[in-house]
């Protein structure tokens, strides 16, 4: 699994909906963006904030949809990044929504 800097952090963040097909060949980074976001200590985070997968069987591209609590939502497509450049963009968003996130991430 690829690493990132610091821990994930779902404070700015209300839903993030994770949609991909298992038997498809391009699906390995969304799977560990799902485990990323989906561990206990980022949870922990955001109790509020829903993570759900949906697990398809139509060959269908996966995406992450992730809805901020300021209505903002972010649409990406897993097939050509890598966990680590979605994890960056989600933190980068975050960061950019809560200042006092990117303050606790340099300590």
């Amino acid at each position: 699994m690829a690493a990132t800097k610091g821990a994930v952090v779902l404070k700015a963040v209300r839903k993030i909906v994770i949609q991909f097909c298992p038997f498809e060949s391009n699906v390995r980074s969304t799977r560990e963006f799902l485990a990323r976001v989906g561990t206990e200590k980022a949870r922990s985070t955001n109790m509020n904030c829903e993570v759900s997968a949906v697990v398809k069987h139509d060959r269908s591209e996966p995406v992450i949809d992730i809805t901020f609590v300021d209505g903002e939502r972010l649409l990406m497509k897993g097939a050509h990044l890598t966990s680590s450049e979605m994890l960056s963009a989600l933190q980068s968003r975050c960061e950019a929504k809560d200042p006092q996130a990117k303050e606790g991430a340099k300590k």
